[in-house]
């Protein structure tokens, strides 16, 4: 039965029915005090559950993390080392002792970090710490995918065709890999979340592919063991939600489609996956139910499968041994709160509902928000949230986040800010009330993928469900058009900035990130003024002359025809200060954000950001020197992690010279020219900034 979910951000729907008959005698042991040994938006969202259970939390903080809303919520926090992951979150041992000092009987490892740790999972074990997860057996061998294809194979659950064997040797991978054929598909056999990942196009791909596989693969997970696999064209990636319990049972919960992806990595989900029968719904089901049961799994767990886009077969991946990312979708559509169930499992409940009883009912989404650029090929950013906004919540909205405005989206970690998650009755609905909410999710300061998200959700091909795993490599062209700025927010923009300065003259929003009109309700100047701004928006620079007349103005851009427009706020909403502008008889509105020079206008589209040109007797020196250096330069903030050459040496157009690590994502920097190394102002190791010169030639 399904049990309307109430307007509240910390409530879920779930169901309600009689528990399994026939169980085995499992010990129970209560659950009161729960550590949370992740951050950001995972701690947050196990701990709005717990909360909800009357759990006490206690959470843990690298240095970098002291003020982080993870810290904030939990009942307890403990400091457990520095920013590095290697120093901190993934200091196992440092962590059971935490929750032993505070009397903790279990901890959940969230997602990612120690989740999958066989070796973790052990010491919990050891230390009799309930460890909200698989047994370490069943980690050890879905984590390892070599072992995971023998397991599956045996369960007659259908893989793909590839190289698991043991001989790692350069020569015999390139062997085997010639005898599946090109391309393939490199995958570090402890891998996951598109790390350690690459594609082999050629056979010439295969060696420097191989290599950096390696390389990434021993940072993220301490192993360089690789897998070879047929690369499937333009697959489908679909995953089922399992879950079992101590004694016996076993079920799916439908499953998401995961398909469209950047870097390898999901960027938006929808469950259940457009365009399956019910037929196939349950082959998948089943097979997952039967991956889960080969290795005696006990509670969530997701089975990932490349589904063939022509004719709909199926072939087993791997198997996440944790709760995943996209674990609200499954929510959504099942009435379930997933956190409850691993809970109370861990505890030795059994599973709340039986097969017969799971129900999916509508359609939900989840989009990924990450601080990064998805027209510089989604590089990682990093940087302060100054401005953040987010949709209202309710029934059919639910944000998961970690962050609030003013926090920093760390280079030390992964750039994902939140996710937004909608439910519909359809598909249809869904995705109309995910685009709306999309526009709704509003971020000043630091650039993000929001406009992306936005432009991916309206392209005709997604709108059909004709998708798969190279959706944006395929639609590059339309998903990345050329944007023209309308003459009318050229406008908007300056109208925004200067109303802002006279506001700021008055002594109302000094250097605030906050919009224009913070302070003044239906602003009206009753004076005639005129003003000249410049204002680059995109690779375009605009000269806008305004007039003020009373209450309303004449503007001008490129000394073209005036344009009259009349402008007021309406009526303050959250933190938005939305601006209401007649041009010309088209009446719009739109929420305006004035950082320093910055100014940014949202609305039905997205986001449109300007920039104020300064005058040039405010440049600085060193802004108005000779900036034709031929150099590399870090492309996001990250850690240079490599240096290939030293000054003197002779580099070739394309020949790797750095390695940087931003996100836990390796990137290799490679010479754009030819050239003699002149310096390398920053050594091995060094934070370094965006547009920072890491190698300057000759």
């Amino acid at each position: 039965m399904f049990l309307k979910l109430r307007a509240a951000a910390s409530c879920y729907r779930y169901f309600s029915n009689a528990c399994p008959s026939n169980l085995k005698i499992v010990p129970q042991r209560p659950i009161n005090k729960l550590l949370i040994a992740n951050r950001g938006e995972i701690a947050c969202r196990v701990m709005r559950t717990a909360n909800r259970l009357g759990i006490r939390t206690v959470a843990v903080f690298s240095d970098a993390d002291a003020n982080s809303l993870h810290v904030k919520m939990a009942n307890e926090a403990y400091n457990i080392g520095p920013a590095a992951s290697q120093q901190s979150y993934l200091r196992g041992d440092y962590i059971v002792e935490v929750a032993k000092k505070a009397d903790c009987q279990a901890i959940h490892p969230g997602y990612g970090f120690l989740s999958e740790n066989v070796e973790f999972a052990e010491l919990c074990q050891q230390e009799d710490v309930i460890f909200i997860g698989p047994p370490a057996s069943a980690i050890r061998d879905m984590g390892i995918k070599s072992t995971s294809k023998y397991i599956m194979s045996a369960a007659g659950v259908p893989i793909i065709n590839g190289y698991h064997g043991e001989n790692q040797s350069d020569e015999h991978l390139m062997e085997e890999a010639r005898k599946i054929g090109f391309p393939l598909m490199i995958k570090a056999v402890r891998g996951g979340g598109g790390k350690g990942m690459r594609i082999a196009m050629t056979e010439a791909d295969f060696i420097p592919m191989l290599q950096s596989a390696r390389t990434e693969s021993e940072k993220a997970f301490g192993d360089t063991v690789m897998l070879l696999e047929r690369y499937v064209r333009s697959p489908r990636h679909v995953e089922v939600q399992v879950f079992a319990d101590h004694h016996g049972n076993a079920v799916y919960l439908y499953e998401r489609d995961c398909s469209v992806q950047r870097r390898h990595q999901k960027i938006i989900e929808e469950a259940p996956a457009p365009g399956l029968s019910e037929e196939l719904r349950v082959q998948l089901g089943e097979a997952a139910v039967r991956a889960a049961k080969a290795v005696n799994y006990i509670g969530a767990g997701t089975v990932e499968f490349i589904l063939d886009k022509e004719d709909l077969s199926f072939h087993f991946m791997e198997m996440n041994t944790r709760l995943q990312v996209e674990h609200p979708i499954t929510e959504m559509i099942t009435g379930t709160d997933l956190v409850e169930w691993q809970i109370k499992v861990a505890s030795g409940e059994p599973l709340p509902m039986t097969q017969e009883h799971i129900r999916k009912q509508g359609h939900a989404f989840e989009a990924r928000i990450y601080a990064e650029d998805p027209n510089g090929g989604f590089l990682p950013g990093a940087g302060p949230l100054d401005y953040l906004s987010t949709p209202e919540l309710s029934a059919t909205t639910r944000v998961e986040t970690g962050v609030r405005q003013g926090d920093e989206v760390s280079i030390h970690y992964d750039p994902m800010i939140a996710k937004l998650v909608v439910w519909g009755k359809n598909r249809g609905s869904s995705l109309q009330l995910l685009i709306e909410q999309l526009t709704n999710f509003q971020i000043a300061g630091l650039q993000t993928n929001i406009n992306f998200l936005i432009d991916l959700a309206k392209h005709k091909h997604f709108q059909s469900a004709d998708v798969h795993t190279g959706f944006i490599d395929q639609h590059m062209a339309t998903l990345f058009p050329k944007k023209i700025v309308p003459p009318s927010k050229v406008a908007q923009m300056a109208l925004a900035y200067i109303l802002n300065d006279r506001v700021q003259s008055s002594g109302g929003l000094g250097s605030n990130p906050l919009p224009s009109f913070a302070t003044e309700y239906n602003f009206r100047p009753n004076y005639t003024l005129a003003r000249s701004i410049t204002i680059k928006v995109g690779q375009e620079t605009y000269t806008v002359e305004v007039k003020t007349l009373g209450g309303a103005y004449s503007v001008r851009i490129n000394g073209g025809d005036w344009i009259k427009i009349s402008s007021v706020r309406r009526k303050p909403h959250s933190n938005r200060f939305l601006l209401e502008t007649n041009i010309e008889g088209h009446v719009s509105c739109y929420n305006a954000v004035i950082i320093d020079e910055n100014v940014t206008l949202f609305d039905e589209h997205g986001l449109i950001e300007g920039e104020i040109a300064q005058p040039r007797f405010l440049a600085t020196e060193s802004s108005m020197g000779n900036l034709d250096v031929s150099s590399v330069t870090s492309p996001m903030p990250g850690v240079l992690d490599k240096v290939f050459v030293k000054p003197g040496d002779t580099v070739k157009t394309g020949m790797p010279v750095a390695v940087l690590i931003a996100m836990k994502m390796e990137h290799v920097l490679k010479a754009t020219k030819d050239g003699v190394v002149k310096s390398i102002p920053n050594s091995e190791g060094s934070n370094v900034r965006k547009g920072v010169v890491l190698i300057s030639f000759e």
